[in-house]
């Protein structure tokens, strides 16, 4: 049975981040691989791979696969340690009986550029998709050389199904009327938008009174007439079918994005005035480099304390959470109870991560951990090695090549991810690779075992020890003794840049190579030393 948070009287205590385990130490020796040489390895390995995993699983049939998508999770759930009070037993439940990956990072920290880079098996250094877009204005062309997972399953002979948020802006009706029928064999999205806005309790929470953006108050609306509750119930229906062909299903949750709006027991759940902030230095941006600086929401953090609601955020943020946590619950424990438990992979994975007052920002769109870092889980029921917890560096771009290869479809030469098939069945052997995130032309991340090394388009940089430095509040780039773990990091940057995709975009809310000026931003940082935020 799946768990009800709400009926769970006191969550056990976790320290943040104490599940993840130092691997190695700083001298650690890094793997060096450029992009051609990744995919002359990938092209050999999924050739053994697709054997192994494919051709010799034990009900002789093509693997099912549900593939759940949460927008906007950090790691605050109860096996990341991310919260204290984060409150996620089906999630944590779903870990243990899976592979969790404690190190697991997104290729870009925003829904947009994440989602491309997900869904079409490029990084956005490749791709040229930077920031938004608008997938109806993109170019034809795109498309005629690039296939998302969904189209690669239904065009090998599966039946994809789907709901709610999978590519960013999916859910909007001139998106379902053209890629929903290329995508999905059913997909309830249309009918989601029938859906009335929640009714929320204007005299609880903070923001607005009604549900908009910039709105953290419970809802007071029937259960049924949520969009995410709607999506699991979909799910549910979906594997109580009789299935003759294999399935792929997809159930994309919305929350926790903006708006925090969730059904009011939730809220009960997490008391106000037991809110536990999150651990923040003021003077944390100081040492960075006025690139970086510019990726903090310094408008968001000035409000949140000045009209004393940082915890009003924190609670409804944390309500969220349980409630995606429930409606997780519902379909796998639907799953579970289904004919097709033994043959189905689930993965679970949230696009990025979201930051409450870690480096004086809030929301996500930057290079630090807060950002980058995210819930995965596999569940192969025919692993060995279920159970078991991976602290190797891995990216959310490897779910592409990896479900190809489970499912015996033949993975294009244009994929940039690594095949987690290996690393599956024996998590303890680690991955040296760093993880990439990117966020605009020109500004990557490199997380591995113990290290994030971050390079701007303009040379500036930053460099943290996370095995001492687990908030990441000391910038080690410019202290001439960590000059190799930079020189041996940089080997994983990109040795090319696409340039940058115009047509289509819309949100370009960076400061990057193609939009340079700090001018702006450092007008913001002077108002607001002036209104005493003691930034440095």
């Amino acid at each position: 049975m799946f768990y009800d948070a709400n009926a769970i009287s006191k969550y056990p205590e976790i320290t943040a981040r104490s599940f993840v385990k130092a691997a190695t130490d700083h001298t650690e020796k890094f793997q060096i691989m450029n992009r051609k040489h990744t995919i002359s390895v990938l092209a050999s390995m999924s050739l053994i791979l697709i054997f192994n995993s494919c051709m010799e699983r034990t009900s002789g049939q093509k693997p099912n696969i549900l593939f759940i998508a949460i927008d906007d999770m950090n790691d605050w759930i109860g096996v990341l340690g991310g919260h204290p009070m984060a409150r996620t037993p089906n999630i944590d439940k779903l870990a243990g009986q899976g592979v969790l990956f404690t190190n697991a990072h997104t290729p870009a920290p925003a829904c947009s550029p994440c989602r491309n880079a997900i869904l079409y098996g490029m990084q956005p250094h490749n791709s040229g998709l930077y920031p938004f877009y608008d997938r109806n204005k993109l170019e034809p062309e795109f498309f005629e050389k690039h296939k998302s997972l969904m189209e690669l399953f239904r065009a090998n002979g599966y039946n994809t199904y789907g709901a709610g948020k999978i590519h960013h802006g999916n859910m909007k009706r001139a998106s379902i009327e053209r890629f929903d029928s290329l995508e999905f064999t059913e997909s309830i999205n249309t009918q989601l938008l029938e859906l009335p806005d929640p009714v929320v309790d204007s005299t609880v929470g903070t923001g607005s009174k009604e549900f908009r953006k910039m709105c953290a108050r419970p809802s007071l609306s029937p259960l049924e007439d949520h969009v995410d509750y709607n999506i699991s119930k979909f799910g549910v229906e979906v594997l109580k079918r009789k299935h003759e062909k294999p399935f792929f299903l997809a159930v994309g949750f919305i929350k926790p994005h903006l708006p925090f709006v969730a059904p009011k027991k939730y809220f009960d759940m997490f008391p106000r005035e037991e809110i536990r902030k999150t651990q923040v230095r003021d003077d944390d941006l100081a040492d960075l480099p006025w690139v970086a600086r510019s990726n903090a929401k310094l408008n968001d953090d000035y409000n949140y304390r000045s009209k004393n609601t940082w915890e009003d955020w924190i609670r409804a943020y944390l309500a969220c959470n349980a409630y995606t946590d429930e409606n997780v619950g519902r379909v796998v424990e639907a799953l579970n109870s289904s004919p097709y438990k033994d043959n189905t992979i689930i993965v679970l994975w949230s696009d990025h991560g979201y930051h409450f007052g870690e480096k004086r920002s809030h929301r996500k769109f930057s290079l630090w951990e807060e950002s980058t870092r995210v819930p995965f889980i596999i569940l192969d029921p025919e692993n060995a090695s279920n159970g078991k917890v991976c602290d190797a560096p891995v990216s959310l771009i490897d779910i592409y090549p990896t479900l190809l290869n489970y499912a015996g479809i033949e993975i294009p030469e244009y994929s940039d991810g690594l095949d987690l098939t290996e690393l599956l069945q024996s998590p303890d052997t680690g991955r040296k690779i760093p993880a990439l995130t990117t966020w605009g032309r020109g500004n990557y991340s490199l997380r591995s075992f113990n290290w994030r090394y971050t390079v701007y388009f303009d040379g500036s940089e930053e460099l943290y020890n996370h095995q001492n430095d687990p908030y990441e509040w000391d910038n080690l780039a410019e202290n001439p003794e960590y000059h190799q773990i930079k020189n041996e990091l940089k080997k994983y940057l990109p040795a090319t840049e696409a340039p940058l995709v115009m047509q289509g975009k819309t949100l370009h809310n960076i400061v990057d190579a193609d939009q340079p000026s700090l001018d702006k931003f450092k007008k913001l940082w002077s108002e607001m030393q002036k209104r005493g935020m003691n930034l440095e």
